[in-house]
């Protein structure tokens, strides 16, 4: 994990990766310190985690070609440097976890990281075969977060999972899911089952995790990490040909990603969102988020307004 003493305020982080226009800001929410990257807690260790990460699936399935792995590296380089260390992967993501294995021990990113995987098979056998194939090719002997992806066998996978929690082979355990229809399954798990983490899409075009999913959560004591903040790029076709309303000023939004990106995370009960990039100049525009004040319910209703 990044110490307190990595992160860096605002300005010097622009000044420092390109020279972005920007401003320093105000602390945005409970559990930042200072004016770095916004950071809330996991409930059920007290940890600090960083409130915008990076997502892995297809940008990261790559070849070993220095053509192709050049700009991740960069983008994990950016996420570190600005404070940020969640990164969430699969097997089902092709390459993309010996990806991130080769690329943050090529950088000595290991204690900088907080990686996420999942295992998604059926059976007991199987699912510890995969979530061991999953540390050598991440190149560690502790995984931070082993999620059960979408629900695969999740019965099955929860008891080896607290197994190895036990054992230390892993520090946190959670569950996945990236649609609306699976709230109610992910729902009734949260209530009959001991998690630290749930992972969920949530976004300002679908926000039907703030109904039921998010409170629960939050009531719960369990952190949440957001998926598909962006609908597969369906936000930004909603705002092509539009600026970014001079009102979105007053909450540091410089972007349409940042726009989208910080209505997530005015929900309290998010802990970390985890779009996907493969472009180091997006890296830094999705941290933008995590800086500055956080939209108040007007404001919330004023954003969906606007890109319904």
């Amino acid at each position: 994990m990044t110490s307190s003493s990595d992160m860096l305020d605002r300005r010097a982080v622009l000044k420092l990766l390109g020279g972005l226009a920007g401003a320093a800001f105000l602390p945005a929410a409970a559990g930042e310190t200072g004016t770095g990257l916004l950071r809330r807690s996991i409930p059920s260790s007290g940890e600090m985690l960083p409130s915008v990460g990076l997502g892995t699936s297809r940008v990261f399935d790559v070849d070993e070609s220095e053509e192709a792995r050049a700009p991740l590296l960069d983008v994990l380089k950016r996420l570190t440097e600005t404070g940020g260390s969640v990164v969430d992967t699969s097997p089902m993501y092709g390459r993309a976890e010996r990806v991130v294995g080769d690329l943050k021990s090529e950088a000595d990113l290991d204690e900088r990281l907080f990686v996420a995987t999942k295992v998604w098979i059926q059976g007991r056998d199987a699912g510890v075969a995969q979530m061991q194939e999953s540390m050598r090719l991440l190149r560690t002997n502790t995984v931070d977060l082993m999620q059960i992806h979408n629900l695969l066998d999740w019965k099955t996978h929860i008891k080896t999972l607290r197994a190895w929690k036990e054992e230390g082979r892993i520090r946190y355990l959670g569950i996945t899911h990236y649609r609306v229809d699976a709230f109610p399954a992910l729902e009734a798990i949260m209530r009959s089952e001991p998690l630290d983490f749930v992972q969920c899409n949530y976004s300002i075009l679908t926000p039907a995790a703030g109904e039921r999913l998010l409170p629960l959560a939050a009531d719960k004591g369990i952190a949440v990490l957001v998926n598909r903040p962006y609908e597969n790029g369906v936000v930004f076709s909603r705002a092509r040909g539009m600026e970014v309303p001079d009102w979105a000023g007053e909450l540091g939004i410089e972007s349409w990603g940042q726009f989208c990106l910080k209505w997530v995370l005015s929900d309290p009960a998010v802990t970390c969102v985890i779009p996907g990039t493969s472009k180091p100049r997006h890296m830094v525009d999705n941290l933008g988020a995590g800086f500055g004040p956080l939209p108040d319910r007007h404001q919330r209703d004023r954003m969906r307004q606007l890109l319904s």
